[in-house]
Formats: structure tokens, sequence, C-alpha cells
């Protein structure tokens, strides 16, 4: 009988335990019984006997999990063409794997328990049943918990990070014994996790093959990979830039599924962007392999004795130099310190939170370092940025001026659909000869774009304009006029830059990043052209009203009739006031916005050795410059855009008063600009933008506009009060 007992703790039935499987009972309830028809055995030992055998059961339960989760079988399914191998494949996870490895242990300590049992036995000339429960009694708190853990995973799918963070909830319980064995169980699995942070931190390559890892890739960029089924047609199509950026902006993200409660979001971001970072380090593109190879030429052990057996000399000479470039981007001494660390962690018993959080920082600190390294460095980033300022918020005025200058007649009329662009390109590069040298490596990465019109009949509309004049018999001209009376002069304000930036440069200056600047550019564009029109409509007329003057004298001393001159003088102090407002708008921007955001920029940047942290200076420095130029305030913003609009409105209705003088229309801008210029003024002033951010820097533009209170007294009382309008003399001379 005690033979058959042992048996039955090993998992084994037979005539004297049996199973019975009672539907009433609970699933998860011991199904290990006596049978019914054991007369001889007291109640007492009887009831000592079965809670034993539970002991069975939950052997058997649990080795049965481990068998099933250690079948290698699972991890080549993916390979075959068997559908219960798939099946298998399905409910594969190599942390079940490793959490089954830790039971195997436990349940060899059983196993070894019951040998001890069974020799104390077989040594005992009188065996009782008591030796058996002394020597199992502490398996009694142990297996019953262990058999729940296991249901619960088989249950809910548990699996990855989950399945850790299932074991993390269940350490913290007042078992000792349970306690460690959890704890020994959760060891196990921070082994698998450990593997992957080793492979994913040191190598840059992301090791989950059942998807439990918490950095996972983006399900799109695994269809786009899978869509073409040959690898060596997919590399051809795709270079290794275009994979490098891919993998940086959007290849992978934290799935938070899978992360564990114990580790924090920001240090799974850390985990995330080391692992991006070397990925890079380690993919250089060919481009700067490129570029490296001018620079210095890397010595070659070893290249002689490789040259017969490679073949061929300059496939090998890239190679060994491709080498040198990842040993210098990322040196192996720094990936030794890397898997150092991981491997401390791993080999400890425990899994201390605080360890683990200043391993990852010291690991994220090496990466940020290296990639800081290239970027600035290799790639010159403070030569990209001095461009992008010189180009992208005006700091090259005499460029701009003389663009603008030569532009100046072309921008006098609506742009055309079919050739706008390369219209501008005629006085942009005009002026790129007289004002840029050759010294300006930069410049041939910026080029000019016009992406709208400004136009608001559609294609459709135009081919419809088209068949009906050609319905009547007319001629195309007709339908070519209806479609640039749709375009408007404002359309000129879609002018846009372009930066050609590249590897490894695009990991900085995203698509987003660039958007930034062009929407700067285009804000200051419009303004330094609305500054330019008030500068040349009044050079302008000065210019003919001095030529009427001396036509005037001469027809005087020659005693002809007296010629008069009609100039709206009043006018002359709107212009005032609009140049004004400009001026002192431009030098706001470029003085108290620009500069000084570009030499905080610049300090900080020479104080920083993280990529990381560039980065988010350089988005600070990006968000600062659309703050304070207010362009992020619609109401501000709007109002501005207007008041450019009428100055150039009142520019060209000056200089067509000769031929024009219609006087009703530049009232109209007259008034509708102090309308504007007052709101404006009532905006910047209203206790919404006091509060703001920006405050100490709106505080210099409103000093300069209202330095003797001229704007304060007419914002009072302009805007609620109705007056007439003025009528304006006309100077006769």
């Amino acid at each position: 009988m005690l033979h058959e007992l042992l048996l039955a703790l090993l998992g084994y039935t037979g005539d004297f335990v049996v199973e019975d499987r009672d539907p009433l009972h609970p699933p998860s309830a011991p199904t290990f019984k006596l049978a019914r028809d054991l007369s001889f055995i007291h109640p007492s030992d009887q009831t000592l006997i079965e809670g034993l055998i539970s002991l069975g059961f939950y052997y058997r339960e649990l080795d049965r999990f481990a068998s099933k989760c250690r079948d290698l079988s699972s991890v080549y399914s993916s390979k075959d063409d068997d559908p219960s191998l798939k099946e298998k494949a399905g409910a594969g996870s190599v942390y079940r794997r490793a959490i089954a490895n830790g039971i195997v242990e436990i349940l060899s300590v059983y196993r070894s328990a019951v040998l001890q049992v069974e020799q104390n036995l077989l040594a005992d000339p009188m065996p009782i049943l008591a030796s058996v429960t002394k020597g199992l009694n502490k398996f009694e708190v142990l297996l019953p918990p262990l058999y729940e853990l296991i249901v619960e995973i088989e249950r809910e799918n548990i699996r990855g990070g989950q399945l850790l963070n299932l074991l993390h909830k269940r350490c913290h319980c007042g078992v000792p014994e349970l306690q460690a064995c959890i704890q020994r169980l959760l060891w196990h699995g921070h082994q698998v996790m450990y593997n992957q942070l080793a492979s994913w931190m040191v190598y840059g390559i992301l090791q989950d093959q059942h998807g439990e890892f918490f950095i996972r890739r983006q399900d799109r960029y695994v269809e786009s990979e899978s869509s073409q089924p040959d690898p060596v047609d997919k590399l051809k199509q795709k270079s290794s830039e275009d994979a490098t950026l891919t993998d940086w902006h959007s290849g992978f993200h934290i799935c938070l599924d899978m992360l564990p409660g114990y580790i924090r979001m920001p240090v799974a971001e850390s985990i995330l962007f080391a692992g991006k970072a070397v990925r890079v380090l380690r993919n250089p593109s060919s481009s700067l392999r490129l570029r490296q190879t001018f620079v210095h030429q890397p010595v070659l052990r070893g290249y002689s004795k490789l040259q017969g057996s490679l073949g061929g000399s300059a496939p090998q000479k890239d190679f060994f130099k491709g080498i040198d470039l990842i040993e210098e981007l990322l040196p192996q001494s720094e990936s030794d310190k890397i898997y150092a660390m991981l491997r401390q962690l791993k080999e400890s018993p425990e899994f201390h939170k605080r360890l683990f959080e200043s391993a990852v920082s010291s690991i994220r600190t090496i990466a940020a370092n290296h990639l800081w390294q290239l970027v600035v460095i290799r790639a010159d980033l403070n030569g990209h940025l001095k461009a992008l300022k010189d180009y992208f918020l005006l700091a090259k005025g005499d460029f701009f001026q003389c663009f603008l200058e030569e532009s100046r007649q072309l921008m006098r009329l609506p742009p055309r659909q079919s050739s706008a662009e390369a219209d501008l390109m005629v006085p942009f590069q005009l002026a790129a000869l007289k004002t840029i040298g050759d010294e300006d490596k930069y410049f041939p990465r910026v080029s000019l774009r016009m992406p709208s019109f400004g136009i608001s009949v559609s294609t459709a509309q135009v081919g419809l304009s088209k068949m009906k004049v050609n319905t009547d018999g007319s001629s195309g001209t007709l339908s070519q006029g209806i479609v640039s009376s749709e375009l408007s002069v404002d359309g000129w304000d879609g002018i846009a830059l372009e930066y050609f930036v590249d590897w490894p440069l695009q990991l900085f200056f995203t698509q987003e990043v660039l958007s930034k600047y062009r929407k700067v550019f285009q804000y200051l564009v419009r303004l330094k052209r609305t500054q330019m029109e008030l500068e040349k409509s009044w050079a302008s007329v000065m210019h003919q009203d001095h030529a009427d003057f001396a036509k005037y004298c001469k027809d005087r001393k020659s005693g002809s009739l007296s010629h008069q001159r009609r100039r709206p003088n009043p006018m002359w102090r709107v212009r005032e006031h609009m140049t004004f407002l400009i001026r002192n708008l431009q030098f706001y921007i470029q003085v108290d916005v620009i500069e000084s955001q570009w030499n905080s920029l610049q300090s900080r940047v020479q104080d920083s050795l993280d990529f990381t942290e560039l980065v988010g200076f350089h988005q600070d420095y990006l968000s600062a410059l659309i703050s304070q130029s207010f362009l992020d305030i619609g109401s501000v913003s709007r109002i501005l855009d207007s008041i450019m609009k009428l100055c150039l409105q009142f520019c060209w209705n000056i200089e067509r008063y000769e031929t024009n003088p219609d006087m009703s229309e530049l009232e109209h801008i007259t008034e509708e600009f102090g309308k504007k210029s007052n709101s404006l003024y009532t905006i910047l002033r209203s206790s919404r933008l006091a509060g703001s951010q920006r405050a100490p820097f709106l505080r210099q533009f409103l000093m300069r506009l209202n330095f003797n209170s001229f704007f304060e007294a007419t914002a009072r009382g302009v805007l609620n009060v109705v007056r007439t309008r003025p009528t304006l003399p006309i100077v006769q001379q």
C-alpha cells in the first residue's frame, strides 16, 4: 500500500489510488481519490492519505504543463506545413518555457523528497504513514498555489510581459517558501527578458518570435516588408537609408499589453530609444561610408591574407571600411560595457527596480552620446542649423532683398498655374549670383517651391468653362481669361523653400520640423515683401513727384498753362503708420525672437552631449519661434495677414493714382487699417496673452508700438465709436 501511495505521489494511479472526475466538483479540483472498496483503512488515515495523494495530482498537472511548454517542436513549426504543429506554434511562448524550466526545478526537489521518503520507509522495520507526511509536509503549501498559477496562465492565455507581471504580483505573499519558489520562477522569466534586452540594446536586433516583448514592430512596417517575397529584390528597391529612417521614426513602438507593471513608461521609452540608436549606429548608410572614405583611409589588417579567399578587391575594401566605420560609431568596448551591465542584472537572484532603472539610464546615455557624435560631429549639425536660419529665417537679408526686388514686377501679377515656379527661378538664381558666393556649400541644398497658387477654381471647372466657350464658337483665350481671373496676387504667399537633408540628419530634421520652418519662412517673406513695397511705393511716388515739379517749374517759366499736381498728402501719414507697424513687427521677430532664441539654442547645443536633449532643445526653439511670432494664435495671425494685405493694396492704389485718381478705395483701406491695427493692439494687451509664456517678449513688441501711447489712446475709443469717413482734400499746385 505504501508503494502504491509513493507512485500516486508521482502522478501514477492504480488499484489503490484511482482518478475520479466528479462533474459536481470544480474543474481545477484534485481528481486523485482512494478506491471506494478499501474498508481496512481507518477513516483518519484515509483523510490523511487523500491529502497526500492530492500532491500527486498537482505534480502530474505541473509536469504536464512543463512538458507542453518545453516542447521544442513549436519553435520550428512556423517552417512546417503540419497544421497541428502550427496550432502549437500559435500558443508558443519562450516566457512560458522559461517558467516551465523553473517548475521542473521545483518538481525535481519534490521527486527527491519522495525518493528520500521511500528510502526511509525501506530502512525502517516498522514503516508508518507519519514518515510520509513528515517528508512531504512542506509541499502542501507549494504545489497547490503553483497549480492555481498554471491554471490561470492557461485559462487567460497569459504570455510575455503579462506573465512576468502576474508572477511579480504573486511574489507578495506571507509564506516564505512559496515566495521563494515564485521568485525563482520570476528569475527564469527575467532571463528571457534580459536576453531580449541584450539583443535589442547591444546589437539593435529585435528577437521576439511570438510577440511577447514590450518592444514591437509596427504592423504596417511588417506588412510592407512581407509584400515583397524575394529579399534580394526588396534590398534592391529599398535603400538602407530609407529602412533606417523608417525604423527610427515609425518602425518600433512600445506594446503596453506586454509591458510589466513594475517597469515604468519612461524606462521603457529609454529602452526603445537605446535600441533604435544602436540600430542606427550599427547600420550606417552607404552615403556616409562613401563620405568617410574621403576623410581617412582605414588600415586593413590581414587584408592580403583574406584577398584570395574572398575574391575581388573593391568589395573587400568597402566591406572592411564599413566594419571600421561601425567600430568608430559604436566601439566594441561600449558594446561590451552595455552587455556587462545587462549580464550583472541577469545574474542577480532578485529583480531590483532601482538597479534596473540605473542600468537602463546608463545604457541610454551611452547610445545617446554616440548618436550625438554621429549627428553633430560627423554630419555637421551646427552648419545645417545655421543654413536653415540663413534661408528659412531670412538671416541672409541681402539675398532675399535682392530676390524680392528682382521678382517685384512678376509678383505684381497673379501667378500662372503652369509656370509659377519656373518664373520665380529666374530672379531666385539672379539673386544667388549677386549675393551668394561659391563658398556657401549649403545653398545647393535649398530649392524654391510653389505648392499652392491661391486658385479657387478646380480642374473640372476649368475644363467645363473651356467646353462652354468652344461650344459657343469662341476662341480659347476667353477660357484662359476666366481661369486667370480666379487667380489672386496673394497666391505668391505660397512661396516655400525645400531643404535637402541626407542621412543621418534626417533623424534630426524630420518632415514635421521642416514644415515648421516652411511655415515661419512664408510668414517672414510676406512681412519682408510688405515692408519692401511700402518703401518702394514711397520712392516711386517721390520720384514721380520730383519729375512733375520739375516739369511744372519749366512750364511756368515758359509761360505755359499751369500744371496741376494732385497728390493725396494725408495718405502719407497712413503710410507712415503702416510702415511703423510693419517695421516694428519685423524688427521684433528678427531680433527679439529669432536672434534671441538662436543664441539660446547655440548655448544649449554647446553644453549638451545627448542626442535626445538636442532634439528637445530644437523643438523648444521652433515652438518658441512660432509662439512668439503669434503664428499659433488664429486671431492675431489673421489680423496680421489682413494688415499686410491692406498695406499691399494701399501701395498699389497709390501708384495707380496718376491714372485712376479715385480716393474712395484709399479711404476704405485707411479705415480698415485703423480698425485692424487697433484690434491688434487690443488683443495683444488682453489678459489672456499677458499671462502666457510669450508675455516677456510681447511686452517688448508692445513697448515699441506704444512708446508714445498713441495706440493706447486710439484703441480705447476708435473700435466702439462710429465716425464719419473723412474727405481728403485735393491739393493743387
